[in-house]
């Protein structure tokens, strides 16, 4: 588990680095040929014409932005003794670049890797801090801070993929952010506590059994061996660096081959989409990959342009499907519903313990 946990990390920070460093490189150079095209000609570039109407949210964004980062390491260390407020400001200056890597695994996979970012800062600060400082604390809240802050991000490229989808102007989708943002302050406490009764989350009692919340343990495990780099697992570094290149140069080569049009292209795999593989159960790359085939099928021996149009939307309907199918059994889990039989499959080894176990009785 650990080790997955390493290796995906690494992957997905490494191309999202590596995609920041090419839009920071576009963006530059753009910039530059707009400028000697205004140098040389007297009629401005078309797209120039565009921010004369901008609304300036762009200028608000950074504002609040930078009002936030000024009020938090004040804050945050008064609720979390453990974090100091260079730490808390070292979380501010990182989280744009996590934010964009969140935002660019987002649009590539549909998937939110916040808690991914949130693991790296919490390696990140337990160490930094110490045991002796409190460093388990520390890396939680560092966890806290960068995740809450990159998840967002992430729901707002969904919400601007939909907009593309649906052609929704920008401006009715953030109406429909305040709006959902609104709601969700009254259903998130609901289904928090729907989920808090049915799978007995932080501890709760039901029938005099006393269960803990999984990830708890394995988050406060995660910080308590950062505290030490020799209580990480070994050889986790080395598959650090290892991993880290190897999505480098795969990055790299895609990069290149999508400016030079090599007929490869196709078949470099997204590095996002291999490292997100590491994170997820077992049924969803199975998933995918029959998806990936439904659709290749769909494209090139039905229709291609029924395939491009429709199957956003029929992927749409398959998650949702999914998603309600669990709807039933949360609710026979929350009314306690018993089987009137059951079924369990094991190892050969543990098959043969309980037989020899029933083989001790005589019925």
């Amino acid at each position: 588990m650990c080790y997955r946990v390493f290796v995906g990390m690494s992957m997905i920070l490494a191309d999202g680095l590596f995609t920041f460093l090419c839009v920071l490189e576009r963006t530059a150079y753009a910039m530059r040929k707009r400028r000697s095209c205004s140098r040389t000609s007297a009629v401005a570039p078309p797209f120039q014409c565009l921010s004369a109407r901008s609304p300036g949210a762009g200028w608000v964004a950074v504002a609040s932005y930078v009002a936030l980062a000024a009020v938090s390491p004040a804050a945050v260390p008064r609720l979390y003794p453990q974090l100091r407020y260079y730490h808390v400001a070292a979380a501010y200056v990182v989280v744009p670049v996590f934010t964009f890597c969140n935002a660019y695994g987002a649009g590539v996979t549909g998937m939110n890797l916040s808690a991914t970012y949130g693991k790296i800062a919490m390696l990140v600060f337990s160490s930094w801090v110490g045991l002796d400082g409190g460093g388990v604390l520390a890396g939680l809240a560092a966890c806290g801070i960068i995740g809450s802050a990159v998840s967002g991000k992430s729901d707002f490229m969904q919400d601007l993929k939909t907009g593309y989808l649906t052609l929704t102007s920008p401006r009715a989708m953030l109406v429909g952010q305040v709006a959902g943002a609104a709601l969700g302050c009254v259903v998130n406490p609901v289904i928090f506590w729907v989920f808090y009764k049915v799978f007995k989350m932080g501890g709760g009692a039901i029938d005099d059994v006393v269960v803990d919340a999984p990830y708890a343990k394995a988050y406060r495990g995660i910080a308590m061996l950062s505290i030490d780099r020799h209580g990480l697992p070994e050889h986790s570094l080395l598959l650090c660096k290892l991993f880290f290149t190897t999505a480098l140069a795969l990055s790299t080569a895609r990069e290149a081959a999508e400016r030079r049009r090599w007929r490869a292209l196709p078949y470099i795999p997204s590095t996002v989409g291999i490292a997100v593989a590491f994170f997820v159960p077992p049924r969803m790359p199975i998933g995918m990959a029959a998806g990936s085939l439904a659709l290749y099928i769909w494209r090139r021996h039905v229709d291609a342009g029924s395939a491009r149009l429709l199957s956003p939307a029929v992927a749409s309907g398959i998650i949702c499907g999914d998603g309600l199918g669990w709807l039933l059994p949360s609710m026979l889990t929350f009314l306690r519903a018993r089987p009137p039989m059951c079924m369990t499959f094991l190892s050969l080894f543990e098959n043969q313990k309980l037989d020899a176990f029933l083989d001790s009785y005589a019925f």
